[in-house]
């Protein structure tokens, strides 16, 4: 990737680096999922030291298998739903900072599993917060949520965090709940407004539409994409007009980063919502992601309109204001959507082609050292 940014300077007060990250203890749910394990990827290679609490990846094949990413972390498998097993992983690790970022991501398998969809994003969410609640280490919190825990009407205006939450589906719905009651706990056990509370720096992290190598999660534009042009077939859309915040995922990663450092230095100051979204410049209709995705594959590949169930709702317009993000913590985008087109063809080619774990190891790093600018470690693991 290129066009790297001015912001990730030495000057910068959260930058994304070793010197914050090296040695820390980070606790990190749903590290077996896509974007856990490209963050479980870049903490490795920052120094960090790592926990992750998830359940198996849900996926096959996946990234976290494809390269053997439980041989960089304390791997632990559990359900966030399991109040006693998550709480006892978190207690013991001892952690500094808590990142959770296990949740039901996908909006239409939330309507075929709305309960699961509540129980995992909801109740997985308070009981990873009442975890933080019995263990003194714990100095920074993050919330990842999404951009559709907005009450989204479609206009043309970007959402900023001071806006309502909502969803007209199960899943944005159980993400507006994560919000609230985030925005609950953080009040009533985490500041200093209530007797009850420690003040420990509690904030959430909203993102559009991330993609990237090694997400193979059904009903997604690109991994679908993927495996239709894999075995020579169109790729079928749905609603090829709407408009999305598409961005590769290490962009919000970056934020999450940013936003955990700046609450482990600075406290109950930074402890709000946050959007991580692109540029107005940067915002694609899925046809002309879906296109450019197929240029980029070569062989032919291409797509074709296919309506969906129409008792299905799926959004037509989504935009995000990331100014907090970038006055506050000096977020920047990284690159443009292009350039993370090029790097996730090259992953899901690569792991077409049959790479070793080491290669595709080899491959995550060095995409996560070209667009973020990290050091690349020295050494790797064993290919036996």
């Amino acid at each position: 990737m290129s066009k790297t940014i001015a912001a990730n300077s030495d000057s910068d007060s959260f930058h994304v680096n070793s010197e914050f990250w090296s040695g820390k203890r980070v606790f990190l749910t749903g590290h077996t999922g896509f974007k856990g394990s490209w963050m479980l990827h870049w903490l490795e290679m920052l120094g960090a030291v790592t926990r992750g609490y998830a359940l198996p990846p849900d996926t096959k094949p996946s990234m976290f298998e494809q390269t053997r990413a439980s041989e960089i972390c304390d791997h632990v498998l559990g359900d966030i739903r399991d109040a006693g097993a998550l709480r006892e992983a978190l207690v013991s690790f001892q952690p500094d900072i808590v990142i959770h970022a296990a949740a039901q991501p996908l909006v239409r398998r939330s309507y075929q599993e709305p309960v699961e969809t509540f129980s995992s994003n909801v109740m997985g969410t308070i009981n990873l917060l009442e975890a933080c609640r019995a263990c003194e280490s714990v100095a920074s919190i993050v919330i990842v949520t999404t951009d559709k825990c907005y009450a989204n009407a479609e206009w043309p205006f970007a959402y900023r965090e001071n806006d309502p939450m909502g969803g007209k589906d199960p899943y944005s719905a159980s993400k507006a709940c994560a919000e609230l009651l985030t925005h609950a706990w953080r009040e009533s056990f985490f500041s200093s407004n209530s007797p009850l509370s420690r003040q420990v720096p509690v904030s959430s992290a909203r993102a559009g539409n991330v993609f990237g190598g090694g997400d193979y999660s059904k009903d997604r534009l690109l991994p679908d994409a993927v495996r239709a042009f894999t075995r020579g077939e169109q790729l079928i859309i749905r609603s090829p007009d709407a408009v999305r915040p598409w961005q590769h995922c290490l962009e919000p990663i970056a934020g999450y980063l940013r936003l955990a450092r700046a609450c482990y230095e600075g406290g109950t100051t930074y402890a709000q919502g946050y959007n991580f979204g692109p540029a107005a410049e940067q915002l694609l209709a899925v046809g002309d992601l879906a296109t450019a995705f197929a240029e980029r594959w070569g062989e032919g590949a291409g797509w074709q309109h296919r309506p969906g169930e129409a008792h299905l709702k799926e959004a037509g317009l989504l935009l995000l204001d990331s100014g907090l993000a970038q006055r506050t913590l000096g977020w920047r985008q990284l690159s443009d959507v292009f350039a993370g087109l090029d790097a996730t063809v090259a992953w899901y080619k690569a792991a077409a082609d049959n790479a070793s774990a080491a290669e595709l190891l080899t491959l995550t790093r060095t995409q996560i050292a070209d667009l973020a600018g990290a050091p690349m470690p020295a050494g790797s693991f064993s290919t036996h």
